[in-house]
């Protein structure tokens, strides 16, 4: 099966992905329900998209989540929140199973082997603030914003946004967010550090995610996945274990090959050509 067809059923289930294969780029736009709201069908949805992009054989080396949609009065939307009307009836405990799904997707996005963009281009509440925090880069319009509203509701942001977004902000920038619901604008997001560009308008941002696919595109896939597995397994611990994971992610890329290519064909890579790079081996 090609992966094209491979595709189909993120489409069944309301993801709209578009494969350019000359980058190895997967774009996904986001347009379903009101207001892009993330409920059960998309978390089947982004459970199917990260089996089909942790398979060694995927040809993706960056993937882009952004929307185009825009409220009946012309407001650009990425993630309104989670689809909480969906839980009308539901008791306690299936409330919190649920949750608890989200924050297992959550940590399986920021996982991912491959380097991964948010286009946020919009609004961008709750699970969609917390869904910047799975991302490798995050790019963002100056018709952004961005808030995390759950403590108004009874709640906290319990899919990944108590839990990091301290380690990206830093504990004061989060407290400010989580306890009192403030929505930041782009500049002032990317002056805390929740997104690192501004970009002038969503084909701007496109644009520049189509550069760094094209610079992705030249590198081996097996060691920008170890590079990540060993630079996000780091976080926080003791300069030991730094190293030690550092000396496993290098050996893992010299166990696959893709050390004694780059070797063989260092020449062809400094005049800008790609090297024959095996599959994808974590």
């Amino acid at each position: 099966m090609d992966f094209s067809a491979r595709l189909q059923p993120l489409r069944d289930l309301g993801l709209h992905p578009r494969h350019d294969a000359a980058r190895r780029l997967l774009v996904l736009e986001l347009d379903h329900g009101k207001a892009n709201e993330v409920g059960v069908a998309q978390l089947d949805a982004f459970d199917a998209l990260c089996e089909l992009l942790e398979r060694e054989d995927s040809p993706i080396s960056c993937l882009c989540t952004t929307s185009r949609r825009q409220s009946k009065r012309g407001t650009p939307i990425f993630i309104a929140g989670a689809n909480v009307t969906e839980r009308a009836g539901w008791d306690n405990d299936r409330v919190k199973r649920h949750v608890i799904r989200q924050r297992e997707l959550m940590r399986r996005l920021r996982h991912l082997p491959l380097f991964t963009v948010v286009l946020s281009h919009g609004v961008t509440l709750g699970w969609g603030a917390e869904f910047l925090l799975t991302a490798d880069y995050t790019l963002a319009t100056p018709g952004a914003s961005f808030g995390l509203p759950e403590t108004g509701l009874g709640i906290l942001p319990g899919a990944r946004g108590t839990a990091e977004l301290a380690l990206a902000l830093g504990a004061a920038q989060a407290l400010r967010l989580g306890c009192t619901g403030e929505q930041v604008s782009a500049s002032e997001a990317l002056r805390i550090g929740l997104v690192q560009e501004v970009v002038d308008d969503l084909d701007a941002g496109l644009a520049r995610v189509h550069s760094l696919a094209e610079r992705l595109r030249t590198r081996s896939p097996t060691a920008v996945a170890a590079f990540k597995r060993g630079l996000l397994a780091s976080l926080g611990r003791e300069e030991a274990t730094r190293l030690e994971l550092e000396r496993q992610a290098y050996e893992r890329c010299v166990d696959a090959g893709e050390a004694a290519i780059g070797r063989a064909h260092f020449s062809a890579i400094r005049a800008g050509e790609t090297p024959p790079w095996g599959p994808r081996r974590v």
